[in-house]
């Protein structure tokens, strides 16, 4: 469970062999709200994995082909809101002819479809004041947007596979662990997943997810926290000595919090690693 939504985690082991025999592999977890394993197999799932990066195609189109690079013209929210609303449903809708144009045309991957070619067809559609008549013979066939994708297809997308690499000189992260990837983008010619199933004698899940904000108030983490720093205000608290004696919360969370809280004034930070109780109400703002 996460917060009050119900998830399905797949562990899988993916294995890549590359053009010249490179070969690696590794282990991944997926978590998914689609929970029905018949319709949605844990393999095909996996499968799909590598394609999670589609969303920065998207941003892309967005940014540069539809805008070309142009900030939002509305200076105030009302006005931004409505020219994002805009470019969404213009991008949608593109995003749909193409999908229509590839059923349109069996055994055509709508990946082979240019998104440039659709909107540069809309746009000269709209300038031309071309008026669109579908002809009921015509139903069910791609119109002009369609035909000009389906004319210009781009070639059948590679496989492959390449390391992320930090592009900043000074970079925050240490250096990269070796696990076998290839320094240099490669072609993928084959994979293979494997989908761990669980033990039988798997520990218990737990029925409900850590994330209390869906909890009734004087059982969230924040509000006994609180109450308990306010019991003796005097003391210095170190956030060991809170999680230790609450017992279902780790380190990192345990510092992460406290830092938050002391930023936005809720209780005070005195020095490294040393907090105390202020002024505070559990009634909820507003």
């Amino acid at each position: 469970m996460i917060g009050t939504e119900k998830v399905r985690v797949i562990d899988a082991t993916i294995t890549v062999t590359c053009a010249g025999g490179t070969v690696f592999a590794g282990s991944y977890r997926l978590v998914t709200t689609l929970t029905d394993a018949r319709r949605y197999p844990a393999a095909v799932l996996a499968g799909l994995y590598h394609q999670r990066w589609e969303h920065e195609s998207a941003y892309y189109a967005l940014r540069h082909t539809i805008m070309n690079g142009r900030v939002l013209r509305s200076g105030d929210p009302a006005g931004v809101e409505q020219e994002m609303w805009a470019l969404l449903t213009l991008y949608q809708t593109l995003r749909t002819v193409m999908v229509e144009a590839a059923e349109s045309l069996p055994g055509t991957d709508p990946d082979r479809c240019c998104f440039t070619v659709a909107l540069q067809t809309a746009r000269d559609q709209v300038v031309q004041a071309a008026a669109v008549i579908t002809d009921p013979v015509d139903a069910g066939r791609p119109g002009l947007i369609g035909h000009r994708i389906l004319t210009r297809l781009l070639p059948p997308r590679r496989q492959r596979v390449s390391t992320r690499k930090v592009k900043s000189p000074m970079p925050r992260y240490s250096t990269r662990h070796e696990d076998g990837r290839p320094d240099n983008t490669r072609t993928v010619t084959g994979l293979d997943i494997n989908i761990l199933e669980p033990p039988e004698s798997r520990p218990q899940l737990p029925a409900v997810s850590r994330d209390d904000r869906h909890t009734a108030l004087a059982k969230r983490r924040r509000h006994r926290i609180l109450a308990l720093l306010e019991k003796d205000p005097d003391r210095l608290w170190r956030p060991r000595d809170i999680a230790s004696h609450f017992g279902d919360i780790t380190m990192e969370t345990m510092y992460r919090q406290l830092s938050r809280w002391a930023e936005t004034g809720l209780i005070h930070k005195l020095g490294p690693g040393l907090y105390a109780a202020t002024t505070w109400t559990p009634t909820p703002l507003a």
